[in-house]
């Protein structure tokens, strides 16, 4: 169950990252970031044997689309480097395919210490 938890934050932590962005109030909170990533869980549980859901898929999508103001982005971001910081050894490489192997372009480089003010 650790192990879960562990694979699961590292995906929210990757994902945050993808809607990085300058200041402001956020509307969306670290329990939507996390409640939009759980489905990705098995995924990332598996190794990435597994093939990615189609409830993980919308998650992401449903998270990429819900953070398109600036503050929503940092905010997300900022939520996904902290759970990154709990769990150092978390595979960032297998969570960092998620977002393409559903379908979502992301132009930033995936990096658990990105800047999130930028």
């Amino acid at each position: 169950m650790a192990n879960l938890k562990h694979l699961a934050w590292a995906m929210l932590v990757v994902l945050g990252l993808v809607v990085v962005a300058p200041e402001a109030e956020a509307a969306i909170t670290c329990g939507q970031v996390t409640q939009s990533l759980i489905p990705c869980a098995n995924y990332l549980q598996s190794g990435g044997t597994m093939p990615i859901s189609q409830a993980c898929c919308n998650g992401v999508k449903g998270l990429n689309s819900a953070a398109k103001s600036t503050p929503d982005r940092q905010a997300v971001c900022n939520c996904l480097k902290e759970i990154a910081n709990a769990y150092p050894a978390a595979n960032f490489g297998l969570a960092a395919s998620v977002p393409g192997k559903c379908g979502v372009n992301i132009p930033y480089k995936i990096d658990p210490s990105i800047d999130c003010s930028k």
